[in-house]
């Protein structure tokens, strides 16, 4: 018997599991499906997209989506402690501040930007020191990048001569204009949620860290939450939680348990002979994630990151930890407003100083550069549904790109801002041939067509659980991160988004967990 049973040791679990077992007198299992964090590629920065595709990503794709020429989108999620921040590109995004006023206003109280700050404070050590906006002594790293590439700074260049203001911070006051990243980083290494939060924690002997643990359902009595069975070297087993189970298994795989637990929409549960526990209609609904496309170049000097793995480069790395290994490619950034009247930016560009095409998938040989533009608020929504009442089976993932033509305009506005982009002085030096949509695409159509068939996930899914009022039919959990309609049972993780926010989404969801850690613990007072 435990306390609190939390499913999913990825940038939310790993945050609940420090911060409930830090009262010694309450004990915590957390459950992941993955195993343990211990391979190398893990630590160098450079190597994150080597494991797309490998023993530590579940490896997902979605269904054929129509209006992207059917393509079956390849989504790398996390599978080891740490989850998808082990695999991502290290940036830290908080987001812009309407996006948390607009949770807030849409009768989530307690949930406005400012209400929010002192959590992404709490959460980091940020090495520019303490700040209005940035706090130190937290568990989470943030760093300015030890060995940006020339590429990088020409882009910064690029986007001033464009007017774009210069934003050393995109986490202060504004996050408009051009910048470098800052990243999750450490020493230059990668600092995951895992490194942050479970390592300093892991030896509390009220916390029972169990890997290779696949959840099955959450088991209930009376309406309440009282268990989790899941699968453990080869047998089923089970758990039970004394005060909550808390899933934090990502906007694919919480909804997922959810609908294999008998919660969700209740005809759908029905047809897969499952029991229904709680007829939430929004469990999997409110799918949305961040396209990318762009443009991308050839690179006429060798000053990419295409030259990165070499014998001295690697000896530069393990020694002083710096040079291009310690590279998250994402090096540089901006955020734009592609018309007047908006009241925060709808493009993100990440610029990346080598190809970065189909996740480096298809990269061509040589030396390029990546001007990944970036659909900020999409207005498509999608869902993930089950594929059967097999907890091991990948469910149907539906994100329905491009369904809505106003998402197009600003991926397109995005392709044409990046073509300035590339032509101005600072990039000139550089810029070798487009690859990417290509000389040939000028028209609208034609670049459309393209992006149609190129473009790619960001790796950004959230909004299957979503945090609502009780007005709202889609609503999965209330204000405190609670599941409706049931007792003992939260969802704390990117899911509960009832938007996407402005950004990456690994800090928010690490700001997700830390709200939710002092809801849990205002909640058992």
């Amino acid at each position: 018997m435990y306390d609190y049973i939390i499913v999913g040791a990825g940038s939310a679990g790993c945050v609940l599991a420090n911060r409930l077992s830090a009262q010694p007198d309450v004990s915590v299992l957390l459950l992941e499906a993955g195993g343990p964090d211990t391979r190398q590629e893990l630590r160098v920065p450079l190597a994150f997209s080597k494991l797309f595709g490998s023993e530590l990503d579940w490896n997902y794709h979605t269904e054929p989506e129509p209006e992207s020429d059917n393509q079956r989108h390849y989504w790398p999620r996390g599978k080891t402690l740490g989850g998808s921040s082990a695999l991502n590109a290290m940036i830290y995004i908080r987001g812009h501040r309407a996006d948390y006023d607009a949770w807030s206003a849409a009768c989530n109280k307690g949930w406005s930007f400012a209400e929010l700050l002192p959590y992404f404070k709490k959460a980091q050590h940020q090495e520019r020191g303490p700040s209005e906006y940035h706090g130190v002594g937290g568990p989470l790293n943030v760093a300015d990048q030890r060995s940006p590439s020339p590429l990088s700074f020409a882009f910064v260049e690029a986007g001033a001569a464009l007017g774009l203001a210069r934003n050393p911070d995109f986490n202060g006051p504004s996050q408009d204009g051009v910048g470098l990243y800052q990243v999750n980083q450490k020493g230059g290494e990668r600092h995951s949620a895992a490194d942050a939060y479970l390592r300093p924690a892991r030896q509390r002997p009220n916390l029972t860290i169990l890997t290779h643990a696949h959840a099955l359902r959450v088991c209930f009595e009376h309406g309440r939450a009282v268990a989790i069975c899941f699968l453990h070297q080869g047998r089923e087993q089970a758990a039970r939680a004394q005060r909550e189970v808390i899933l934090s298994a990502g906007a694919i795989n919480s909804p997922q348990l959810l609908m294999l637990s008998g919660i969700g929409p209740a005809d759908s549960l029905r047809r897969h002979a499952l029991p229904v526990v709680a007829d939430l209609p929004g469990v999997g609904q409110n799918l949305q994630d961040h396209l990318a496309y762009g443009a991308t170049y050839a690179s006429r000097l060798p000053v990419s990151l295409a030259g990165a793995e070499t014998m001295q480069n690697l000896a530069t790395f393990v020694m002083l930890k710096r040079g291009p290994l310690t590279s998250n490619v994402g090096e540089g950034g901006a955020f734009v407003r592609t018309r007047a009247g908006l009241e925060a930016p709808d493009l993100q560009f990440i610029f990346a100083p080598c190809f970065f095409m189909r996740h480096g998938f298809d990269n061509p040989g040589g030396h390029g550069f990546t001007l990944g533009a970036i659909l900020l608020q999409p207005q498509s929504r999608g869902c993930v549904m089950l594929r059967s009442a097999d907890p091991l089976a990948a469910p149907l993932i539906c994100p329905r790109y491009l369904a809505e033509p106003a998402d197009t305009t600003v991926l397109l506005a995005g392709v044409r801002l990046a073509r300035e982009l590339a032509h101005t002085t600072a990039l000139s030096r550089y810029r070798g041939d487009e690859v990417w949509p290509g000389a040939a695409a000028q028209s609208d159509a034609a670049i459309a067509a393209h992006l149609r068939g190129h473009c790619q996930t960001l790796y950004h899914p959230v909004g299957t659980c979503k945090m609502g009022g009780e007005a709202d039919p889609l609503a999965v959990v209330d204000n405190h991160l609670r599941v409706r309609g049931v007792v003992g049972l939260r969802v704390v993780d990117a899911s509960v988004m009832p938007t996407i926010v402005r950004g990456n989404t690994h800090a928010p969801t690490v700001m997700i967990a830390e709200k939710a850690a002092a809801l849990i613990h205002a909640d058992t007072a």
